[in-house]
């Protein structure tokens, strides 16, 4: 598969996006507001128990962090291009620290504090989509871009890993609402930091009104972005399937809870230790030689679930499927090279709907096999059908070739 990229890596790799002012800046709010999302997560999931006494309000609350993620991002898409970036992204913040502070006031009843995680839920897409499609405006299309996706990536993954930790202490010491206020001001210190450390740009695209799925027509109806879409939206649906089934694998297995623990944190490691790998030593073209590769075997350790393995194996198991989404940097770099400025906010915001949406779907689809097959049998299963998913797409992408011509744009109504 021949893709043009740049010959030479980033200056200083990972450090040399570090030198970028404005991306510090950026990185500091994502981090701020990622543990934010975190920790209010926890927090408002216990503070809803303890106020209903019911777990299923509980995991209700925490399943609210996904659901309407496929509506805004679909409503909201648009907003993304048609408007100044940093404008949009003060004003998630702002929203979202809102909702937070209003969830502090103890006159907020159960059914306010839902609606409230909705909201945040409900700009979440838009937010991520502005400033994915932003980084390419603070340091341009090429390998700088990518490493810093990369960074932000891994922050988003090694959050989940401090922020659930960091969550459960501070709820030893502080009331549920008490540390939801922490998330409050930790969206406000992000549009502060956004407000005053990043500069203002016009808008992308023309303002006016479009058809809320004409930036998903744009990207879906070109057949290498579509190709290049489902290859980022689909390996997740199914490498998803052991860490969703984790619990009752370990216990059929006789494991206990500090080797659960440990299992639940080999995937996102791998992860982690796969991107910084790709990002620190292999330059573009190396990177993107690996996709194809290491795309079509990302998902094979998952076939080892077929023998029952024990904890040690799980745990390589989870560390390889990890480690094989280095991937997604070469990939990265394709995106964006064949998404045009106009539609890169729409596409990114597509994108993050997309990855979030479709992995609370490959959840609820491996919960269901499970009801009726063995666990081991369902994850062995997920290896198998993914890598022919994946193959299919890589075989498409092929086909379609490298683009010279843009995807159209979507028409105005």
């Amino acid at each position: 598969m021949s893709i043009t990229v740049n010959e030479a890596p980033a200056p200083g790799g990972y450090r040399g996006v570090f030198r970028v002012r404005e991306f510090r800046t950026v990185f500091a709010a994502h981090l701020l507001s990622v543990l934010g999302v975190v920790v209010a997560e926890i927090a408002l999931t216990v503070l809803v128990f303890r106020t209903t006494g019911s777990p299923l309000m509980s995991a209700l609350t925490f399943a609210l962090g996904f659901l309407p993620y496929a509506l805004g991002g679909t409503l909201l898409a648009g907003i993304a291009d048609r408007r100044p970036a940093r404008r949009v992204l003060v004003g998630c913040d702002l929203l979202c620290a809102a909702c937070a502070a209003a969830m502090v006031l103890p006159v907020t009843p159960v059914a306010g504090l839902l609606a409230l995680r909705c909201a945040m839920a409900f700009v979440a897409p838009l937010f991520q989509g502005t400033r994915n499609a932003s980084l390419a405006d603070i340091l341009g299309p090429g390998d700088v871009y990518v490493l810093g996706r990369s960074l932000m990536r891994m922050v988003a993954q090694s959050a989940q890993l401090i922020g659930f930790g960091l969550g459960g202490l501070l709820l030893t010491v502080l009331a549920p609402r008490a540390a939801i206020a922490l998330t409050a001001a930790g969206f406000l210190c992000s549009a502060l930091l956004l407000r005053f450390g990043t500069r203002s740009r016009p808008a992308r695209a023309a303002a006016g009104r479009t058809s809320p799925l004409a930036g998903a027509r744009a990207v879906l109806g070109d057949r290498r972005l579509r190709a290049l879409t489902l290859l980022l939206w689909l390996p997740p649906v199914f490498v998803i399937a052991p860490e969703a089934l984790l619990v009752p694998y370990a216990d059929g297995i006789g494991a206990g809870t500090a080797a659960l623990g440990v299992m639940m944190c080999a995937l996102p490691i791998g992860t982690i230790a796969g991107e910084l790998w790709a990002g620190s030593v292999l330059g573009p073209r190396a990177r993107s030689r690996l996709v194809v590769p290491l795309a079509a075997a990302g998902l094979l350790p998952l076939l080892a679930y077929a023998f029952r393995p024990g904890t040690a194996a799980v745990l390589a198991v989870l560390l390889l499927a990890g480690l094989a989404h280095a991937y997604t940097l070469g990939l990265d770099q394709w995106y964006v090279e064949a998404v045009p400025d106009a539609l890169r906010g729409r596409a990114m915001t597509l994108l993050s709907t997309g990855l979030m949406t479709l992995q609370g779907i490959g959840m609820a689809l491996a919960g269901l096999a499970a009801e009726f097959l063995p666990v081991h049998v369902v994850v062995a299963g997920a290896g198998v059908l993914g890598t022919a998913v994946v193959l299919l797409l890589l075989a498409e992408l092929r086909s379609a070739g490298p683009r010279e011509d843009r995807p159209r744009m979507p028409t105005e109504e």
